[in-house]
């Protein structure tokens, strides 16, 4: 496998990943925009509504119908967060050419599918269509109160909202349910706008072959755009650390509690700054080798799940479980004894080697999966530099016990989250 990057236009790049494994080949447009409160719901909207319609495809049985057309090419949308930004996915993934039996190429129409539709959107007026808009924010509403029902998930989340208060990274990555309600046709025409003229854009393929003239097509795409105030997504702000940890407590009508930790760590940044913590909190909080695994859930019964990850670029470390509310207090005076013990370098050597082995077999999957493949290039495009997975892995390699040592030493207790049963009348 070997990538390879071309620069296309102003913030424009395209990105080709030659893989023979597969019998498909993916292409996904991937913009990197500011994730702010004010513009959050509007520009997660977008990618959905892009791939349920367009100009030259009126509904979704129209674009349906196309797809069929093409050995039933698959079409997918996502918005993310990416440390301080929002990442919008657009993507479509077809057969080979060399499966199928048509005289013109499936790849080179696909392309030029995901090209209509990101450049001619279903828009009239200066405003996407009422009945389309409608749709899509009543699927982000529905999601967003999914992740609300979903107490870890919404546990997590209020951990985040509550360290990063005022920072670019507490901010959903979908925006709040008033936000999607708020937004209008024309207040997402707007961010259509933006999305082409301010976003880092990264166009990436997957495949045997480039297709021919894609990336020259796309570039002539943007011949007629005045791209500027181009997002830098290379920039991000690492969490600030507290001397006096704070503790926020909710009670809500749940049967079991939610005990969610937040740290900085001083080690933060990108792949080649931050992989020590990669390793380190995987010791500490990883797989069924891990701290907090084999001591605070399954040696003390603290928890139901105890697990710890890690966000390097923001130099944050999470710590999830679920208690019964007598133990919560008990549970994370625990995760920070065990914390101590790591930052002492008290761990085994088995510990340490059971890391290594585990994250080097998790980072060799990739390659059994486009979409998984499509989704690392996605999430390094604010690393400084291109690092395929296997260039991780021989990189953790490297890690010594001393450098998880330095990388846990840098860690301190910043939030303290407990969702917790109300009390029993």
């Amino acid at each position: 496998m070997s990538a390879k990057i071309y620069r296309l236009s102003d913030g424009v790049e395209g990105l080709f990943i030659k893989n023979e494994r597969f019998n498909t080949t993916s292409v996904s447009f991937n913009f990197y925009l500011p994730l702010k409160r004010e513009t959050a719901a509007a520009y997660a909207l977008l990618p959905f509504i892009m791939t349920t319609c367009g100009e030259k495809y009126p509904d979704f049985s129209v674009l349906n119908y196309k797809l069929n057309r093409l050995y039933g090419a698959q079409l997918d949308a996502a918005a993310e967060k990416l440390g301080d930004y929002q990442l919008l996915k657009m993507r479509i993934s077809v057969i080979n050419d060399k499966y199928t039996f048509e005289s013109e190429s499936l790849i080179k129409q696909a392309c030029e599918m995901l090209l209509s539709l990101i450049f001619e959107p279903k828009a009239e007026n200066g405003a996407f269509a009422a009945d389309d808009l409608a749709r899509e924010k009543r699927k982000a509403i529905e999601h967003i109160k999914g992740e609300i029902s979903e107490k870890r998930i919404y546990a997590k989340n209020r951990l985040i909202e509550e360290m990063f208060k005022g920072d670019a990274y507490g901010v959903p990555k979908c925006g709040t349910a008033d936000d999607v309600e708020a937004v209008t046709g024309e207040t997402l025409y707007s961010a259509w706008k933006d999305l082409l003229k301010k976003a880092f854009i990264r166009i990436q393929v997957i495949g045997a072959a480039l297709p021919q003239r894609l990336f020259e097509d796309i570039a002539e795409r943007f011949d007629g755009i005045k791209r500027d105030d181009i997002t830098d997504c290379k920039i991000n702000s690492a969490a600030k650390e507290r001397e006096t940890p704070v503790s926020v407590t909710e009670k809500m009508d749940v049967k079991q509690g939610k005990l969610v930790m937040g740290f900085s760590s001083r080690m933060s940044g990108d792949d080649d700054v931050s992989l020590p913590v990669m390793i380190m909190t995987d010791i500490f909080g990883g797989g069924p080798y891990s701290r907090l695994f084999s001591n605070v859930r399954e040696k003390m019964s603290l928890c139901y799940y105890c697990s710890a990850s890690a966000v390097r670029q923001k130099g944050l470390i999470t710590v999830e479980s679920g208690v019964e509310k007598e133990n919560a207090e008990k549970a994370e005076k625990a995760i920070i004894s065990q914390l101590d013990i790591v930052k002492n370098g008290e761990f085994s050597d088995f510990e340490f080697n059971s890391s290594l082995k585990s994250i080097c077999d998790s980072l060799n999957t990739y390659n059994d999966s486009q979409v998984s493949l499509d989704t690392w290039y996605a999430l390094k495009a604010n690393n400084s530099t291109l690092y395929s997975p296997e260039d991780i892995a021989e990189r953790i390699k490297q890690i010594t016990r001393e450098d998880v040592v330095n990388a846990a030493k840098g860690v301190k207790l910043h939030t303290v989250y407990r969702l917790l049963p109300k009390e029993e009348k």
